[in-house]
């Protein structure tokens, strides 16, 4: 029997498809027709002999050995890149493209701070950053879009598994946020704000679900009059005392003028790191990741 050949682009569209779901989703992601898309991935079964694609409906899904492949696959890719990575960087200083991840309020304090120390220290590194809030991130992770992640686990629904390493980075409370001449001292219940006005992040994001879930613990529903995207809109808000919101401590700039007040129901979230594991180290990300674990939160 000769020996299978595999193309390592037909592997990442595979792997693609296990990430993404859907051949019209992968066909957006490498800028490609759904068509070309399915016709690799037929090539790809050809290569390898085996049925890695079967019909549900009018999508197509991974069959168990599609999946195998795919998942592998993925491991191959990241080895393959940490060879090239290792080459490249033999004998000289970290270097060349590490994409950065991060949710909104971890990147004013803790990924510019890193990349900024890194310009300085790494002149050959090239940091892109993104901002992905939580439930963005680890798929991005998972799929190759980014090599590091800044995260949280603890308020989304994720599978975690051995393809990942996980470094805890610090602990971030959940505060209610005030206009500036709101009375009062101490942790507060929520059930005595069921009255106010509230500023929530976009629907279905990480501190939108959260928020709203914290409500109806306190036994309310909120009455929600704005919903901003960016933190520093929503801080500004309240500071013009049109609403009260529940953020980040992280996310709290200290240029506005608001008081923060603990949750008597403490709540908080563990910041966390995330890579791919698999491979060999890559200098590269070792030292991004090395950055990013310096910041204190």
């Amino acid at each position: 029997m000769a020996a299978v050949t595999l193309n390592p682009w037909r592997l990442q569209l595979l792997s693609r498809l296990d990430t993404l779901g859907t051949v019209r989703a992968v066909a957006v992601d490498a800028n490609l027709s759904a068509s070309s898309v399915s016709q690799q991935l037929a090539v790809l079964e050809a290569e390898t002999r085996t049925q890695l694609l079967e019909r549900s409906g009018r999508r197509v899904r991974l069959t168990p050995a599609g999946l195998v492949l795919a998942r592998r696959g993925r491991a191959i890719l990241d080895h393959m890149a940490e060879v090239e990575a290792e080459l490249r960087g033999l004998n000289e200083e970290p270097a060349g493209l590490v994409r950065l991840g991060a949710f909104q309020s971890a990147i004013h304090t803790m990924a510019v701070p890193a990349v900024t120390r890194l310009a300085a220290s790494h002149p050959q590194l090239e940091v892109e950053v993104l901002e992905l809030e939580p439930h963005e991130s680890m798929p991005a992770l998972r799929g190759g879009d980014v090599d590091v992640i800044i995260t949280t686990t603890d308020f989304v629904e994720l599978p975690l598994g051995p393809d990942v390493d996980l470094v805890t980075l610090g602990m971030d409370p959940v505060v209610l946020v005030l206009p500036e001449d709101h009375g009062g001292r101490g942790p507060v219940d929520l059930a005595a704000f069921a009255g106010a006005s509230w500023a929530f992040d976009m629907p279905q994001s990480y501190m939108a679900n959260l928020a709203i879930r914290l409500c109806r613990q306190s036994g309310f529903e909120p009455r929600v009059v704005c919903r901003f995207s960016n933190y520093l809109m929503t801080l500004q808000h309240v500071e013009a005392g049109l609403s009260v919101a529940l953020l980040p401590g992280l996310a709290v700039d200290d240029r506005y003028r608001v008081v923060t007040r603990e949750l008597a129901a403490a709540v908080t979230r563990t910041i966390t790191a995330a890579v791919r594991r698999g491979g060999p180290p890559r200098a590269a990300v070792n030292v991004v990741l090395d950055a990013v674990r310096r910041q204190d939160i």
